[in-house]
């Protein structure tokens, strides 16, 4: 419940939240229409929530909230922090990247987020953790994306700023991975929670943009729609995440 913002519900599979960790190794990252020379590369460690919202003209659109982001771009985390609602944190990432392997050890300067794990790319690409919810490769392909729409809720206004993203060659591979740590479900908002590893996928060359945000306000039924959906959907039920 903390981590649903007004107007949002979870996206659930057999009623099991998801929390996407995704790791990017991004390069020439700028506000569209602008120079290459202000562009950026860094390393992006980032943890979205899986919801819904629901405009007023009854569309009912998948897409992510954004918990936390973590970089080792001390300028990403002040001009991201400046333009959007990343929340952007310094820390120290190793990553290193072969033809079969992937390797992951994270740490935020703050002490809330440690991340150690690492993956074989050279493995079937028909691969589910054991325990995962999901009854195949294909189910779990709903949920890597490309997720359309990111939201954020703006209190300001009581308003969800929505905000489209649009990718190309997304052609993800689900891969086996070792996830040694994850200490952002350490914090109280996850107490009583049971994580469970779901699924794990690989991509690399992607092309992507975000189009301009659209801001809607909220309605007095879609500013009490959160409080609706836990009423009718018991919490043990729920708060199991990726």
């Amino acid at each position: 419940m903390p981590l649903l913002a007004p107007g949002l519900v979870l996206d659930t599979y057999r009623n099991f939240g998801f929390v996407a960790v995704a790791a990017v190794q991004t390069s020439k990252m700028r506000p569209r229409g602008f120079p290459d020379f202000i562009s950026q590369d860094y390393l992006l460690l980032g943890y979205r929530i899986f919801v819904r919202f629901k405009t007023h003209e009854g569309r009912n659109l998948r897409g992510l909230r954004i918990l936390r982001s973590d970089t080792d771009s001390s300028s990403m985390v002040l001009t991201g922090n400046l333009l959007t609602h990343y929340g952007f944190c310094k820390s120290n990432i190793d990553f290193s990247l072969t033809d079969e392997r992937l390797k992951l050890n994270s740490a935020s300067d703050d002490g809330i987020s440690e991340l150690i794990c690492e993956a074989d790319l050279s493995a079937s690409e028909n691969y589910l953790p054991k325990g995962s919810p999901f009854s195949s490769v294909r189910d779990a392909l709903k949920f890597a994306g490309p997720m359309p729409f990111t939201f954020d809720y703006e209190k300001e206004t009581n308003s969800i700023i929505r905000v489209e993203g649009v990718r190309e060659n997304w052609h993800p591979k689900s891969v086996p991975a070792d996830v040694q740590k994850i200490s952002f479900f350490e914090q109280k908002q996850f107490a009583g929670a049971k994580p469970v590893h779901c699924s794990s996928f690989f991509l690399k060359d992607i092309p992507y943009y975000w189009k301009e945000g659209i801001c809607e306000e909220l309605n007095e039924s879609q500013s009490n729609m959160t409080e609706r959906y836990y009423s009718q959907k018991s919490l043990d039920k729920v708060d199991d995440f990726e």
